[in-house]
């Protein structure tokens, strides 16, 4: 039993000597807040594990917070209290241990925290020192400017996500989403730009172009309106028609572009004012014309010559010169006069610099080729309103065979021919007019032209069977087109008569005689190159609404895609406004136009008639024996690279545009039938 007692003093006795230097060890800890630095790591490295793990976790609590700011805003909307969890769990490791160790004396180690309060009475504050070395402010200002835009800014942050990985449709859903929610009204321009974006990569060209246009409505202040403008560009370049576009950039004339986009502005504003000038000349208000005309001159001068786009500025330049030359009276002061001569310089200048070369896009080339056509035309119809035949001629034999200018050619080298006597040519090209392979086109000139033909070597039989052709074809066409105009109906109205006989096409409907002449209205009125434009765009509007239904389930019956129906609606019902207009107003000159030929007709086959009486007269009083009309010598001889084959009524599309019809009879004295031939114009 002593000796027991004995045993228990000795573990007594072990226990104290155990922990007494753990008490000195703390304040030895304190006293650190006086001492230098070197000693303080000395003393940091011969604390027990127990210590150095307290003093570890103060530091985390302290000095490096940052880190779990940065982290915590993904996880957990309040952060602070982490750090404070934390050093318990280090304090309550140790007691895990059996109780027979001596790790409960250790637990006053939360000595720690006093260390935080250090300024509060030992004289020297370390934390101080150390707190310029941490970068916890500005880590904790970039996780507050994150978790500023979380909620709102992230839907955003998605919808650029998406159009970037090419997911366009969910891209454009996305930020539709964001524009119908009028809490987040800072964001909606961004969202639209986006939305803009993602139905241009969709092809949906018209309704991107209404949504660029919304953004620009708001001003040039307006995050994103340079780049919307860019856009625009973009645009026109993909649409079949810019005109659509130049209606949008002529809002914002008076903006500054950017440096690459300025002369491609500069020359669709160009045109804009061309197409307006145009307008303003066909309903008679030639002021507002011509300033609309100077305008275009204006514009296509600040264009350098080494742009992509000055041969299109001096075609417009060159057509500006044109139709202020032609108020001219008669040809010979046509010749004289500046404006003429200066139309001509410009259209050379055209096409000197279109000439086919290598290193061009087939995109260029292509537009190349287009323009260099029309500036052969332009030439030509130039030469041939002074009087210069010849001159018409060379230029209207520059436009090859098969492109989109060359019917047109073939009819007014007829015209030209005729001038100068050649008959045989003349008469070539209108069998080429005539062929099968051309029957829906509209040259109702061409049988008046062939008539005048025949009475000029004194086929008078022959002129008016053709009149009586001219007439049996025409004339319900001019009395289906008085009716038209009479009823004086809506502007739309007009294209709608054109858009139904346009769909019978399409479809492969059976058509009445009423269909056939409304079919051949409707050639007519395409032959205005701005509402063929305009019919152009609203067929590719329309194909646009029709593609809603190719696309996937979620956006073809998304709120998105029955808005966007709604506004390529309006688009449409507003571009079928113009086009009635146009349509109205080209009928009507058509009219005016058809009305002239049949009188022209008339005149003919009066004089026809006359000279047919007097040429019986005269043989009735020479019994018979008098001979008006006599065979013509001619020649089938053809040059070496030509071969001779007779025209049996067959048509070959490789010998379209080669005929020469041979007059083997006709007036005794052919060289003056044609001495005193008067113009076009006056017949």
């Amino acid at each position: 039993m002593r000796s027991f007692r004995l045993i228990r003093l000795a573990v007594l006795g072990l226990a104290l000597a155990w922990t007494a230097p753990s008490h000195a060890q703390s304040f030895e800890g304190l006293d650190l807040g006086g001492q230098s630095k070197s000693k303080k790591k000395k003393k940091g490295a011969t604390s027990s594990k127990g210590s150095k793990s307290a003093k570890g976790k103060k530091k985390t609590g302290r000095g490096k917070s940052a880190p779990a700011l940065v982290e915590a805003p993904d996880e957990e909307p309040i952060p602070a209290p982490a750090p404070a969890e934390a050093a318990p769990s280090a304090v309550t490791a140790p007691a895990a241990t059996p109780a027979a160790t001596t790790p409960t004396p250790p637990a006053p180690t939360p000595a720690a925290p006093p260390a935080q309060d250090s300024s509060g009475g030992f004289g020297l504050d370390l934390t101080q020192q150390e707190a310029p070395k941490t970068p916890a402010p500005t880590m904790s200002f970039d996780a507050v400017d994150v978790s500023g835009k979380t909620a709102d800014r992230q839907r955003l942050d998605v919808a650029v996500s998406l159009f970037k990985n090419d997911e366009y449709e969910k891209a454009s859903m996305a930020a539709h989403e964001l524009l119908a929610d009028p809490k987040l009204a800072g964001l909606h321009t961004e969202a639209r730009y986006v939305l803009a974006k993602s139905l241009y990569r969709m092809g949906m060209y018209h309704s991107s172009l209404g949504e660029f246009s919304k953004i620009l409505s708001l001003g040039p202040s307006t995050k994103f309106f340079k780049t919307s403008l860019e856009w625009l560009f973009f645009i026109s370049r993909k649409t079949k028609n810019e005109t659509v576009i130049l209606d949008e950039i002529a809002r914002h004339a008076n903006q500054e572009f950017p440096e690459k986009y300025r002369n491609e502005f500069r020359y669709l504003l160009a045109r804009y004012h061309f197409v307006r000038g145009r307008a303003l000349d066909q309903v008679g208000q030639t002021a507002d014309a011509d300033k609309s005309f100077n305008e275009v001159k204006r514009l296509t001068l600040l264009i350098p010559k080494t742009d992509a786009f000055y041969p299109r500025a001096r075609y417009l330049d060159g057509i500006a010169s044109f139709r202020n030359g032609s108020r001219q009276k008669d040809a010979a002061s046509k010749r004289g006069n500046g404006e003429m001569l200066a139309s001509v310089e410009a259209m050379k200048e055209v096409v000197r610099l279109t000439r086919p070369v290598a290193g061009k896009s087939a995109d260029q080339a292509k537009a190349d080729k287009s323009l260099r056509e029309l500036a052969f035309m332009q030439l030509a119809r130039t030469h041939y309103g002074m009087q210069q035949n010849r001159y018409a001629l060379f230029y209207l034999g520059k436009v090859e065979r098969g492109n989109t200018q060359w019917l047109e050619s073939l009819f007014e080298s007829s015209w030209a021919n005729y001038r100068v006597g050649q008959y045989e040519q003349a008469l070539g090209n209108l069998i080429t007019l005539s062929s099968p392979f051309f029957r829906e086109e509209y040259f109702p000139e061409a049988l008046i032209l062939k008539a005048v033909i025949y009475y000029e070597n004194c086929r008078y039989r022959e002129s008016n069977i053709i009149l009586q052709d001219f007439e049996r074809t025409y004339l319900p066409v001019h009395d289906q087109l008085e009716g038209l105009v009479k009823k004086d109906m809506e502007a739309s109205a007009y294209y709608s008569v054109l858009a139904d006989v346009q769909k019978k096409n399409k479809e492969g409907l059976e058509k009445n005689d009423t269909d056939l002449i409304l079919e051949r209205i409707l050639r007519l009125a395409l032959t205005d190159q701005d509402l063929r434009k305009t019919n152009d765009s609203i067929l590719e509007l329309e194909g646009e609404m029709d593609a809603f239904a190719s696309r996937g389930d979620t956006f073809k019956y998304s709120e998105l895609s029955k808005q966007l129906l709604e506004e390529l609606k309006v688009q449409r019902l507003s571009l079928i406004s113009k086009a009635g207009i146009m349509a109205k107003g080209k009928l009507e000159t058509e009219l005016v136009a058809l009305k002239q030929l049949l009188a022209n007709g008339l005149r003919i086959k009066f004089e026809t008639t006359t000279k047919e009486k007097e040429f019986l007269e005269e043989q009735l009083k020479a019994g018979g024996r008098t001979a008006i009309v006599k065979k013509y010598r001619f020649s089938v001889a053809v040059a070496d690279d030509q071969l001779y084959w007779p025209y049996e009524g067959e048509y070959w599309r490789d010998e379209l545009g080669t005929y020469q019809y041979t007059l083997t009879k006709g007036c005794i004295d052919r060289d003056s039938a044609n001495r005193n031939v008067q113009s076009a114009e006056a017949l």
